[in-house]
């Protein structure tokens, strides 16, 4: 049994509406506090979030069994982890010991009574932050957005906000070593032989010719080293060295596959369903082993240059994509781009990863997302691109929708686009797009530049968190500097007539 949040009145507890936060602090936190505070005591914002909540966490669940951890803690744990841009360990601390999260948490924090409060436990957070996916954080998301907004309109006098668009892609890293054929063959042979270990763990009697795999792991790793240290370090002879170091390392694959391959075929006669599934796996990193096997013979043995679309750089992450956006440096990132859409009060209104997709794909279906998303109370006034985006079928397209559109064309300019470049409403936005950079910088500090989670599924929910996290923080800025207006407005003098 799950339920939004229900705080006990006790003496010594104060609301979440009254939990004071330090606003004079520098730090990142109170801002964040400060916003989950704001929507938390807001019942229309409240209401919105915790529907998309239910029906993404509690809908499909009988209400009964042990209490779980509410929504909103579920929400405020998440998001805290990737504005601070910190481990589960050090989120568990924080989650225990901080007063003011604590507070905004509704978990007692000792109080006149001394009385100790709930304590979390690791695999608790984890279990219940990965609840949440994708499509609801970007849903919770908008309502931050316009929420924002809805100040910034109270703020200018405004009913209608022209919105000035910015968009770009930067490349998001994933958690993994760089890939090489050599330690990717390695990889697959150590999973190999866990999975080996796991099985006879099971069914000791089940596989033969594995009496001695504790001696076959470690020559088999002793001379992947060898190879390895033979390429990285060169020296007199390298070819030549490196050659026999592979012939000897392949002939040690070559056994181990044989042996394998009959292993698997004495576990599909097991029946039991855990050697099954372990079985399956064990095929598939015996399939790595081939392909890189393969691939070494080929690049070393043969001279051949192995083609970019045959390459696999992770065996745990095999969605993973080579990223090189050709600056300086020319640095190669394996992960995936994402693309950042802001508006001139410095919001994330839209993001995407970019699955093996190229920047000049993304800005009409962005137009689509942007349309259905911010009707009524906006215009779409002005959006900007730089040249990769450029596209002349994107560029008509978009022109129908904004006043505006600031997308530079590639290679030498024709005398119409450098007479349109030159007027002086394109120079003025096509400076303001630079502040999208910025943007980007401040969503790399709340924790989107490497992703430690697993899967695809995983890198999403956590970039989407990463967003959710940097629009609570700046409308957390937003509701400080109002109140903050409130208090140093001078009061009216009442006259006093004799």
């Amino acid at each position: 049994m799950r339920k939004r949040f229900e705080q006990h009145p006790e003496l010594d507890f104060d609301p979440i509406s009254e939990v004071e936060i330090n606003t004079k602090s520098r730090h990142q936190l109170p801002a964040i506090l400060v916003a989950l505070q704001y929507i938390f005591t807001d019942q229309n914002l409240s209401e919105q979030i915790f529907e998309l909540l239910e029906d993404k966490i509690t809908n499909q669940k009988q209400n009964t069994g042990r209490m779980g951890m509410s929504l909103w803690e579920i929400l405020v744990l998440g998001v805290v982890r990737l504005n601070l841009d910190i481990d589960y360990d050090f989120l568990l601390d924080h989650a225990n010991n901080h007063i003011e999260l604590r507070g905004v948490l509704g978990v007692r924090t000792g109080g006149v009574f001394n009385t100790k409060g709930k304590k979390y436990s690791r695999q608790t957070i984890v279990d219940n932050v990965y609840l949440i996916d994708e499509e609801t954080i970007k849903s919770i998301n908008e309502i931050l957005v316009k929420a924002g907004h809805d100040l910034i309109k109270k703020k200018e006098k405004k009913e209608v906000l022209e919105l000035e668009i910015k968009s770009d892609s930067y490349p998001v890293e994933r958690n993994i070593h760089f890939p090489t054929d050599i330690n990717l063959s390695w990889d697959s042979v150590r999973k190999i032989f866990d999975i080996v270990d796991k099985i006879v763990d099971e069914n000791c009697r089940l596989l033969s010719g594995q009496r001695k795999r504790k001696f076959n792991r470690k020559a088999v790793k002793r001379k992947n080293r060898l190879v390895s240290n033979i390429h990285s370090k060169k020296g007199a002879n390298y070819s030549e060295r490196l050659e026999k170091s592979v012939v000897t390392l392949l002939d040690s694959y070559t056994k181990l596959l044989k042996t394998i391959e009959v292993n698997i075929a004495e576990c599909k006669k097991s029946i039991s369903p855990k050697i099954l599934l372990l079985s399956v796996e064990l095929k598939k990193y015996k399939d790595y082993l081939v392909k890189f096997s393969d691939q070494l013979r080929r690049r070393i043995l043969q001279g051949e240059k192995i083609p970019h679309c045959e390459k696999v750089f992770s065996i745990f992450e095999p969605d993973v994509e080579w990223l090189q956006k050709g600056k300086q440096g020319n640095k190669v990132e394996l992960g995936h781009n994402v693309l950042v859409t802001t508006d001139q009060y410095h919001f994330i209104l839209d993001y995407k990863t970019m699955e093996g997709e190229r920047d000049n794909s993304q800005p009409l279906p962005l137009m689509g997302r942007l349309q259905n998303a911010y009707k009524s109370g906006y215009v779409l006034s002005s959006i900007s691109f730089d040249r990769g985006f450029y596209s002349k079928l994107s560029k008509e397209g978009l022109e129908k929708t904004f006043t505006t559109v600031i997308m530079p064309s590639k290679g030498r300019p024709s005398k119409k686009a450098k007479e349109e470049e030159s007027g002086k409403r394109y120079r003025l936005f096509m400076n303001r797009h630079s502040a999208v950079e910025s943007n980007i910088n401040e969503l790399e500090h709340c924790g989107v530049n490497k992703v430690p989670d697993r899967g695809l599924i995983g890198f999403k929910r956590y970039v989407g968190y990463g967003v959710m996290a940097y629009n609570l923080k700046r409308l957390g800025n937003l509701v400080i500097e109002s109140r903050a207006r409130k208090k140093a407005k001078p009061k009216k003098r009442i006259k006093h007539v004799a």
